[in-house]
């Protein structure tokens, strides 16, 4: 039993008597396994004592035989597991499945390449979500084909009263902010949480700039001589650029520390500082969105709501200066003059930022995402690695070797906290850091990595992920630690980091306490009704359901926000958070800054 037992049992949540007399489930990865990789499988409520099982082929014959490994009650299922390890065996094919305690599981393949058609329909999931554009037959299937949303989008600022009550006085000009990608199941446009989903489409290229050349995915974008991951990650740093504020003009903003919370008020909603008037040139809008927000469904060529630009905050300005730097170093030599555009709007992008250090996002907006983040010191490191590792320069150097997010322990990124983008890039491009610097960059990376791993011992379903407190868009989170995990690889070449990236990937695709494959398109129950305007079949049937590759939030035990996950609050733990629900957006709506790293992992294990 494991050695975790005597404190589950102390108090933890264990497996109810009613669970215990259920028949025993296999959990596994329903798509399969690659031939030299790790291959288990978990054998729920089947007890605590060891069981015999079998590897049966397509034709029902025995090929592979052992015995379970218990672990015993695990806090993050709910449930009473035992392993199933078959890593030994490795000969190819279709239509295996494992036989244990009088149940079959579900049918799986062992395979090279199993992951190349999951990177291309992870990354098609961006062309899908275009503004600005028809979205065509031929690129994304004759179900998701529709016409172009927000085609000609030109918007003005938010004027008078927020739904607090706080007056805005809006701007006096106008930004045409056509295209980009549309966020989540939404028809928001964000620059924070678009920054770290480009930044990760152009690292996964950044990182192997022939592994998606021209012709290798479906955009109309193929066939220009430039690779197709570069074409699409364009989408939306042209849009990125759309956002940034001319020169010379000026916005009455809080500008100023955020204060606590009112009387009667949540955590997230602080006081909104003074207004003050600030030269907002080379700062970027927040994000351009619907007044209100629409029902569902509401696919975006119908969406009828005002359509404004929200007002500029210090997090969206670093987030464009970090891209557009990172822009500027890959297309050089691709598109000069495109590289060139891109650097100056990150020179005056980090300039306003330094301007402006304290002009916070108020999360006070219906119709939309806040994206509210009262601490930037990461925002402004990432985006001084970028600068520096684009353009050399001292200043950029001192910035970043003074933060105190240099050499410091390493989490998981994410769109609050970005300093891990930075030292990601200082510890794999060449930058004029000394060899000391960069090696300390790097043991943080695999500290981080490492950390992942251990936590893949601490529960049942031998993920690399926390046993407890799932938050909202966990799979999203799990796949920014396979990134990170990825990156440890590619510095050490340690086997053990890909064994990690697997075990999160099985995860993803059925190994997990509800059976389910949280990619649509991929398994035998994937996501079908995720929290999504157009993809509503479930709402309307002349609608079509998620395309493949498209990943869910997850299991979310932190945040009961909308009514169905409300009525699971109190019934479920950590990973059996989660209902398959069009109307479950705390729990199953799918995001950019999801995807991406899905498709940065499933890139990974292509190569």
């Amino acid at each position: 039993m494991h050695k975790g037992t005597a404190w589950l049992l102390a108090g933890m949540v264990l497996a109810s008597p009613a669970a215990a007399q259920q028949r025993p489930v296999i959990d596994l990865n329903q798509i399969g396994f690659e031939p030299g990789d790790v291959k288990l499988a978990v054998l729920r409520e089947a007890g605590t004592a060891p069981l015999a099982w079998q590897l049966l082929d397509a034709d029902g014959n025995a090929v592979g035989r052992g015995a379970t490994l218990v672990y015993g009650p695990d806090a993050s299922s709910g449930a009473v597991v035992q392993r199933i390890d078959f890593s030994g065996f490795r000969r190819e094919g279709k239509g295996y499945r494992l036989s244990v305690a009088g149940v079959t599981s579900d049918a799986f393949a062992i395979a090279p390449n199993l992951y190349k058609p999951l990177a291309r329909d992870a990354a098609n999931f961006f062309y899908q979500q275009r503004a600005g554009t028809p979205i065509d037959a031929r690129f994304a299937g004759a179900a998701w084909a529709r016409p172009a949303g927000h085609p000609h989008e030109v918007a003005g600022c938010f004027a008078g009263k927020d739904e607090r009550g706080t007056d805005w006085p809006g701007c006096s000009y106008t930004l045409d902010v056509t295209g980009g990608w549309y966020d989540a199941g939404d028809h928001g446009k964000y620059v924070v949480n678009g920054g770290i989903a480009l930044w990760t489409l152009l690292n996964a290229y950044e990182r192997r700039p022939k592994a998606f050349p021209d012709g290798s995915l479906r955009i109309p974008e193929s066939g220009n001589g430039t690779s197709d991951l570069l074409d699409e990650a364009r989408w939306e740093m042209e849009f990125l650029l759309r956002m940034q504020i001319p020169d010379g003009a000026r916005a009455t903003v809080p500008s100023g520390p955020l204060g606590a919370p009112k009387p009667g008020r949540p955590a997230w909603e602080p006081s909104v500082p003074p207004f003050a008037e600030i030269d907002a040139g080379g700062m970027a809008h927040q994000k351009v969105a619907d007044r209100n927000w629409t029902t569902l469904p509401t696919p975006p060529q119908n969406d009828r709501e005002a359509r404004l630009l929200y007002p500029p905050t210090t997090g969206a300005t670093l987030n464009l200066a970090a891209t557009a730097a990172q822009c500027a170093r890959l297309w050089r030599g691709v598109d000069d003059a495109f590289a060139a555009r891109c650097l100056a709007a990150a020179r005056r992008a980090w300039a306003a930022a330094q301007r402006n250090p304290q002009v916070y996002a108020t999360s006070s907006f219906a119709g939309s995402g806040g994206y509210g983040d009262a601490s930037l010191s990461d925002e402004f490191y990432w985006a001084a690695a970028e600068l520096y590792a684009t353009t050399g320069e001292d200043a950029f150097r001192k910035a970043v070797t003074g933060s105190p997010h240099f050499g410091e322990a390493v989490r998981a990124p994410s769109w609050s906290f970005t300093a891990p983008l930075g030292t990601i890039t200082l510890a794999t491009v060449k930058t004029g850091l000394s060899d000391a610097e960069v090696q300390k960059l790097r043991a943080t990376l695999i500290a981080a990595a490492d950390g992942f791993l251990e936590q893949r011992r601490q529960n049942g379903y031998a993920i690399p992920y926390k046993a407890q407190g799932y938050p909202w868009g966990s799979n999203g989170d799990l796949m920014n630690q396979a990134m990170l995990l990825g990156v440890a690889s590619d510095l050490t070449g340690a086997p053990k980091y890909r064994a990690g990236i697997v075990s999160a990937l099985d995860y993803l695709l059925g190994r997990n306490p509800l059976r389910t494959s949280y990619v649509s398109g991929y398994g035998a129950r994937s996501l079908q009704n995720p929290h999504h305007r157009f993809w509503a079949h479930s709402l309307d049937a002349k609608l079509p359901g998620p395309p493949p590759g498209v990943l869910s939030g997850g299991p979310n035990d932190t945040a009961f926000a909308d009514p169905v996950a409300a009525e699971r609050k109190g019934k479920c733990v950590a990973q059996t958070c989660w209902v398959d629900n069009i109307h479950a957006y705390a729990l199953n709506e799918v995001a950019i800054n999801w995807n991406a790293p899905l498709f940065w992992v499933a890139a990974w294990m292509n190569d």
